[in-house]
């Protein structure tokens, strides 16, 4: 979801990536940020980055129902918390995947107007709420050997893009892009060496866990309910602590061994074992569809959620796949600022998925 009818002048000035979670807004803006070409050896270099923190009550069912809230930590941010300087006021921003809908389908082959028609149709059937209440896109993953089109539609309640829009517009900020969070995600993961091999990515944010299937694009998606706040919830009520020390207990021995690691593996299974069922649906899925010529060989972790002690180890016992933690900034030059501490690196997946949007590759509809 772009911009409409701007000139290439425009389009090819830079653009920096917000992500805005269930309490924080994370900014990065990058040089040299195309994913496209990125594999020569150089990095894109990181000119700005940061987060903070702000009252969720400003966000309600993924909707900005108080963005004053939002705009004076956005300000606070951009003024004075960067490390750097962001050098742009154009914005691409993600919602977050559980906010979104998204469905697989194949169609004939035809030309882009036909294709059009045929999505908005094929969306009427299977969107949950009216067409006139979402805005809608897709994108032709691949033609398949039937000659058929598979494209991946993705809808997003306009109420919540405009919401978000209107924040852009209230921070004087040109809003290019708007996307769900397993493009971010996904887009981040294309640069990685090892995304030559088709890989299941598990997104674990603060309230759910987004899983996708990545085969050179995002091929299928899921959302499981509960991600790293979830988690701290459910270990706070288990041991009757407060939240300050379940935090600590997550970060800190989350599912190592510990003296308290039963108790935490049984307040996070429910949860986790909701992730295990749908990924191995959605690899059973993978294995229908195109198994046979390209297995999945790799389960990757992203997330502010995913850097948990022993998940990893967790998830391969329980999937008998090798499962590997992300980190979104082994790609990145920052040398000159410094990155962020260990603990925060996660947190920035999708704010450097956006920012590795090249702008002269927007997409302009006519």
């Amino acid at each position: 979801m772009t911009s409409t009818k701007v000139p290439n002048y425009y389009r090819a000035k830079p653009l920096f990536g917000l992500d805005i979670g269930t309490d924080t807004l994370k900014i990065v803006q990058l040089k040299n940020s195309s994913a496209s070409t990125i594999g020569n050896g150089d990095k894109p270099r990181v000119l700005a980055y940061g987060y903070c923190r702000f009252d969720k009550n400003a966000i309600s069912d993924g909707v900005i129902v108080k963005p004053e809230i939002l705009a004076d930590a956005a300000r606070q941010l951009m003024a004075s918390d960067l490390k750097g300087k962001l050098s742009t006021n154009r914005v691409a921003m993600a919602i977050p995947a559980n906010r979104a809908f998204s469905r697989s389908i194949k169609i004939p082959n035809m030309g882009p107007r036909q294709v059009q028609e045929a999505v908005e149709l094929e969306a009427e059937q299977y969107m949950p709420i009216s067409l006139s209440e979402l805005y809608l896109d897709y994108q032709i993953v691949r033609k398949t050997l039937s000659n058929e089109l598979e494209i991946v539609l993705i809808a997003i309640p306009s109420k919540i893009v405009d919401s978000y829009m209107a924040l852009a517009e209230a921070l004087n900020l040109e809003a290019v892009v708007v996307e769900s969070t397993l493009s971010s995600s996904g887009r981040l993961f294309s640069i990685d060496k090892h995304s030559r091999s088709a890989a299941v990515i598990i997104d674990f944010g603060a309230l759910s866990s987004d899983i996708s299937i990545f085969d050179k694009d995002i091929i299928v998606s899921g959302t499981v309910d509960g991600g790293g706040v979830s988690f701290t919830e459910l270990i706070r009520k288990l041991l009757k602590i407060s939240a300050e020390e379940a935090e600590l207990a997550k970060t800190r021995y989350g599912l190592n061994a510990s003296k308290k690691q039963g108790e935490i593996r049984q307040a996070l299974e429910p949860i986790l074992q909701k992730v295990i069922k749908e990924t191995k649906r959605m690899i059973r899925y993978y294995e229908d569809h195109y198994g046979s010529t390209k297995p999945i060989k790799q389960i990757v972790t992203l997330g502010g959620g995913s850097n948990m002690p022993g998940l990893s180890d967790y998830l391969t016992e329980n999937l008998r796949l090798a499962v590997r933690h992300g980190d979104p900034w082994q790609f990145i030059d920052y040398k000159k600022l410094g990155g962020p501490v260990e603990a925060e690196k996660s947190m920035y997946t999708n704010a450097l998925g956006l920012a590795l949007i090249d702008p002269r590759e927007i997409f302009i509809n006519d």
